[in-house]
Formats: structure tokens, C-alpha cells, sequence
């Protein structure tokens, strides 16, 4: 794989993916692509009770490639990135994110999917799309259901960052640990507890359970923020624009439509 590694721990009991871009680990079409692989992989093994994601390098991921973001090319990565939650969904294998430094956009996304999410206290987390002139669909639906809307809809509307302290505070993360290399083994450790003692087919079956409601929400959701997204935001001036002045490295001027 160009862009991911999958390693595997636990005797074979747990599958690490690893975003490995070299820099940010960008989620561009490629990466996205290569995630679906290694899940379908996944998928054919009866073996697996956890699926980890985790960064390579400092930082979990800057996001959702904006070159991508452009009217052309928006519909086939929200597609192909829409297609990640579907199948995760689908599997109903346990997930969980490892999150260190930032952690942005559709790779927050990426963690919001996992059914629990570990960060060290260099994590930085949020869903900046606004900031752009756009908004994540993804998140739009499953951070209100994971932290309530008003907390939720202050995080999407405003763009603002979420350090590691309170994302613990407000439930969005279940463990916090001062440094990677404590976070890697209170991950383990828990995990040693938690998971690996229990049944991967009876885990599958107790995940979409827990999630049938969440499941049912997102499934019925998400393909009409995505037709919003790809059929009226991208026709508006201003999510063009959003786009346009962040590769050009200038600041955005709105004309409100």
C-alpha cells in the first residue's frame, strides 16, 4: 500500500491501520481508497475483534485533501470517503482511534466513525469546513450524536479547535494520556482487558446493536448531505470561493451566496 501500513498485534487478534502520507496524512482519494482495501480485507478475517486507526508521525491527519474539495472533484471523494462509514458500519468490527497532534476535518471524521477514541495531550481536534465555506457532512450527523447538539453545533459553526483536555471533558474522547508512548501502551493495556477476552462474532453482533440507532441515523442521513453538498453547496459562489482562496493562500472574500 502506497500511503497505509496494517500491522497487526494482539496474535493476530487486532488490526492497526496506519495513515502514512510522509507529512500530514492527508485523506486524498488514494489513502481513501487503500483504507476500503485494508477493510475489506479485514472483513474476510473471523479473527479480528479490534480495527485501530492511528497516524504515522506527529500528527493523526490534516484532513480531507482541499484539492479535492474543488466543484470537479467533490462528488467522487465524498463518495469514495462516505463509503469508509458504510462499511464500517457493515462490519461491526470494534474500532478505535489513536490520536495524536492534529486531527482535522475528515480525518476527525475518521475517528468520530471509531466506537472509542484514545488521544494523547498534543491532540487537537476539529471540523474547520466552515472556515472554508463548506461543511463535513459526516461530522454534521455524528458529533451531535455523540456529545448532544449544542455542544456539537458550537464545534461545526464556528470551526473552532478542541484540545485533548476537553474532549475528555465533554465526552468526545474516553482516555487522554500525557505523551504517544503512554497512549500506545494504555491503549494496549486496555484493550489486553477489554477486548482480546471476548468473542470477535459476538463483538460484531453487540457493536451494531449499541449502534442500531446511530447506524440507522447515518445510513438514512448522510446521502442527502451528500446530494446538498455536491448538487447546491458547490453551486454557491462562496464554497467555490472557500476552496479557491485556500489553495491560493488568500483570504476568502464572501459574497454571501
Amino acid at each position: 500500500m502506497e500511503k497505509l501500513k496494517l500491522e497487526y498485534s494482539h496474535q493476530g487478534a487486532v488490526a492497526n491501520i496506519i495513515l502514512n502520507d510522509g507529512k500530514g496524512n492527508v485523506l486524498d482519494n488514494i489513502m481513501m481508497l487503500e483504507i476500503l482495501d485494508a477493510l475489506a480485507t479485514l472483513k474476510a478475517d473471523p479473527n479480528i475483534k479490534l480495527i485501530t486507526f492511528a497516524g504515522e508521525g506527529k500528527h493523526f491527519s490534516f484532513g480531507a485533501s482541499v484539492e479535492e474539495h474543488t466543484k470537479e472533484l467533490a462528488p467522487t471523494m465524498l463518495r469514495t470517503f462516505h463509503r469508509i462509514f458504510e462499511v464500517v458500519a457493515e462490519m461491526g468490527t470494534p474500532t478505535m482511534a489513536k490520536i495524536s497532534g492534529q486531527c482535522l476535518g475528515g480525518g476527525m471524521e475518521l475517528a468520530l466513525i471509531c466506537n472509542f477514541m484514545f488521544a494523547d495531550r498534543t491532540a487537537v481536534l476539529g471540523q474547520p469546513e466552515i472556515l472554508l465555506g463548506v461543511f463535513p457532512p459526516p461530522a454534521s450527523i455524528i458529533l451531535p450524536l455523540k456529545i448532544g447538539n449544542a455542544r456539537a453545533e458550537e464545534i461545526l459553526l464556528t470551526g473552532r479547535n478542541v484540545k485533548a483536555e476537553e474532549g475528555e471533558r465533554i465526552g468526545l474522547l474516553q482516555h487522554v494520556f500525557d505523551n504517544r508512548d503512554a497512549l500506545n501502551a494504555g491503549a494496549d493495556e486496555w484493550i489486553e482487558k477489554n477486548i482480546i477476552p471476548k468473542s470477535a462474532s459476538s463483538l460484531k453482533f453487540a457493536v451494531k446493536a449499541a449502534r442500531s440507532t446511530f447506524n440507522y441515523i447515518l445510513g438514512n442521513k448522510l446521502p442527502g448531505l451528500e446530494f446538498i453538498y455536491t448538487a447546491q453547496l458547490m453551486e454557491t459562489h462562496d464554497a467555490n470561493e472557500g476552496i479557491n482562496s485556500f489553495l491560493e493562500k488568500r483570504k476568502p472574500v464572501w459574497k454571501n451566496g
